[in-house]
């Protein structure tokens, strides 16, 4: 029974809504009653259909693309607050801004700490996200961070694929560290690919670190935008005697002309979650859900149980 002798509900803006839905089903509740309601401007305003006093809720958003997906989040909590909900956990699949964590030249902004002030300011109580661009991105908030892994969604469906010689691969030098705990799942190699950008989103040059040949080689990332990197990578991987090449890959972010970057590439398949839904099916993309994952969570936060022992990999 849990701990917690407040209600719980749980709620979804309209940019997450099927795996809100899921997470919902999951956890064995029916989502709650919210609607937004949108003036001809483009301004909206959220409403709670059911009283929330007292309750503990979690609000369930993405804030990917476009930003009213944030701005509906930060209304909602909001709204939440000032009805007087006991605890606010907002449930954030994919933090965007995460790769605005640091100043990497002169007067740029740190938008995902921008983010963090935000959310806090709002009136949220607890953040709950999933494969965090930076783990350090923890430290922009003040209040408790449960960083939820996909690795225990991906690992179980590599293993089943029983690849002969797999061999674990970053498609850049930032992604080495996440590359070697997924590898060290499998007690298997790393190789990386060196990348050398113009620009952000164009890749100047490419080199392998490391020998893929005869290898099946499975690329890590936390999010896929353009793809341009991840095809680049898998050609390149493809011409340096790789038997296959797949990619996984936490936040399908999928913009411009990403899903027929990954059509035309070397990779055999994408493997992806649904913490940001695709804007269209591909017969390269394989969807995993994290809907039970978020869904055990929540229900540890309530029961005041351990978040650490869902990463549990068999």
């Amino acid at each position: 029974m849990p701990l917690s002798f407040n209600p719980v509900k749980l709620f979804s803006g309209s940019g997450t809504i099927v795996l809100a839905e899921n997470i919902a089903k999951a956890y064995g509740k029916e989502l709650g009653e919210l609607t937004i309601t949108r003036f001809s401007d483009g301004e909206f305003q959220p409403y709670f259909n059911e009283t929330v006093r007292g309750c503990d809720i979690f609000l369930i958003q993405s804030t990917n693309q476009p930003n009213d997906n944030l701005i509906e989040l930060l209304l909602m909590t909001d709204a939440a607050k000032r009805a007087s909900a006991h605890y606010i956990t907002v449930v954030v699949p994919y933090f965007g801004l995460a790769r605005q964590d640091r100043k990497d030249k002169p007067r740029v902004a740190i938008g995902a700490k921008l983010i963090a002030n935000l959310i806090t300011a709002s009136g949220a109580h607890r953040i709950m996200t999933m494969d965090l661009h930076a783990a350090q991105i923890q430290g922009f908030f003040d209040i408790p961070v449960d960083h939820l892994d996909a690795s225990v969604i991906f690992v179980p469906h590599i293993k089943a694929l029983n690849l002969p010689n797999l061999t674990i691969a970053s498609p850049d030098m930032g992604g080495s560290y996440r590359a070697r705990s997924f590898a060290k799942f499998f007690n298997a190699e790393v190789v990386i690919c060196d990348k050398r950008r113009k620009r952000a989103n164009e890749i100047e040059s490419m080199s392998i670190i490391g020998d893929v040949t005869g290898q099946d080689i499975v690329l890590i990332d936390d999010i896929c935008d353009t793809a341009g990197t991840l095809a680049k990578a898998a050609s390149l991987i493809m011409e340096n005697g790789a038997n296959s090449v797949r990619a996984v890959c936490t936040h399908p972010v999928l913009s411009g002309e990403a899903y027929e970057t990954i059509e035309n590439s070397a990779l055999s398949e994408l493997i992806v979650t649904d913490t940001i839904p695709l804007k269209r099916e591909s017969k390269k993309i394989k969807v995993l859900s994290t809907a039970d994952l978020f869904a055990r969570a929540i229900a540890n936060v309530n029961e005041h149980g351990s978040i650490s022992e869902l990463f549990k990999v068999d």
